[in-house]
């Protein structure tokens, strides 16, 4: 190619052109719309939710007499004050009517509660009978790393269709 064909191309080229109109741009930039602080907080509960519970591991769980958990290196008298009642759950999470995946974030939001408000105590009623609900919940307290310990409630707080779960605040004096 030469000169003489480029600048043949090129005009070539002009006339085809000559009688169009360039696009306007309206200066329209499309983002994606903002999430609510709402929005953003459900997304990180069910991100907690997923990583602390999971659905396939088993513990050891007692099969008969009431549901107790007991982490390791926790005194053994921890377990029996939960059992006479001696702690007062600070906060309460009635799972009468969720479905599973439901009862993982309110199970997760709890813990949290518990957490931020510093309650050593609280109670999750379950429901009684051998529904889905009572079978997982101790599988997934068990599994939640603030969680010390738990026990069948007592009948006051619910009997065999709940639990007392003492949960690890920190540092902080213990309150009963």
């Amino acid at each position: 190619m030469n000169k003489d064909d480029d600048k043949e191309g090129l005009a070539m080229f002009s006339k085809l052109i000559d009688g169009i109109k360039p696009i306007t741009q309206n200066k329209r930039h499309f983002r994606m719309p903002l999430k609510t602080k709402q929005e953003i907080e459900l997304k990180e509960q069910q991100l907690h939710a997923n990583s602390y519970f999971s659905d396939t591991y088993q513990p050891l769980l007692p099969v008969q007499g009431p549901m107790r958990w007991l982490e390791e290196g926790v005194e053994s008298l921890e377990l029996k004050r939960l059992r006479r009642g001696d702690y007062q759950p600070d906060l309460l999470l009635d799972l009468h009517g969720y479905r599973q995946s439901e009862a993982k974030l309110e199970l997760a939001a709890l813990i949290q509660a518990c957490v931020k408000q510093q309650s050593l105590c609280c109670c999750i009623m379950h429901g009684y009978g051998s529904g889905i609900l009572k079978q997982q919940v101790p599988m997934w307290l068990v599994q939640h790393p603030m969680v010390k310990a738990f026990h069948q409630a007592p009948k006051e707080w619910g009997g065999d269709a709940a639990l007392l779960v003492l949960i690890d605040i920190g540092e902080q004096p213990h309150r009963r």
